[in-house]
């Protein structure tokens, strides 16, 4: 598989060799799916609390008498079919919302989603992408030179340094990660992806 390498000035100067396992994969969209599905869930945290019967604030006191009333017997304001009642199976923060994914259904996903970016031209490679010091204004001049002065970005390199770390990170819509932090849902999520040519060789590695 032939990946687009493209000089500092955004032109393309030739091509790089890269696993057809890895970028030439057929796309699965129910796969893809699902792990991006799962690695959101993974990361959710349980932050939503709802109280049982016995934490509302309620009387302890009988409504009304047992019979004679014509309506259904109740002994406590804090039943669940009561409004103001507590939740019969409430949402508690300790909620795991984890789903599981194999390793080999895990790289398989990320083999197509890089797969597909590729068929769509939305991933190029890059020699390197390093600055003098860390500033915005240079990381912003260095994306314009590339011809991505405005678009959302997101940069995968071998090694993130702090210039690269400290310049991108006012940017709203620039992400810089290393080639292991390399998500489906990050993947997905910009409409062009550079990786420098170190990182492409770190992303053969760890999902050959």
């Amino acid at each position: 598989m032939e990946l687009k390498l493209i000089n500092a000035q955004g032109q393309s100067s030739s091509t790089v060799t890269a696993s057809d396992a890895l970028f030439g994969r057929d796309f699965n969209e129910a796969l893809v799916h699902q792990v991006v599905v799962a690695y959101q869930a993974n990361a959710r945290a349980g932050n939503r609390k709802q109280k049982d019967r016995e934490e509302v604030h309620h009387s302890t006191k009988k409504p009304f008498r047992q019979k004679g009333t014509g309506r259904a017997r109740a002994g406590m304001t804090s039943s669940p079919l009561w409004r103001g009642g507590g939740r019969i199976f409430p949402n508690t923060p300790e909620e795991n919302f984890t789903q599981k994914v194999n390793r080999k259904m895990y790289r398989a996903g990320l083999a197509a989603i890089l797969s597909q970016l590729a068929r769509e031209d939305r991933l190029v490679v890059i020699e390197d992408f390093a600055i003098e010091a860390p500033k915005t204004r240079l990381f912003a001049q260095k994306l314009k030179a590339l011809g991505l002065g405005s678009d959302p970005v997101l940069l995968v390199t071998d090694s993130l340094d702090d210039n690269l770390a400290l310049a991108s990170r006012n940017l709203p819509n620039v992400l810089v990660l290393e080639a292991h932090q390399a998500d489906p849902v990050s993947l997905v999520r910009f409409p062009k992806v550079i990786f420098t040519k170190g990182a492409v060789a770190k992303i053969e590695e760890m999902l050959a």
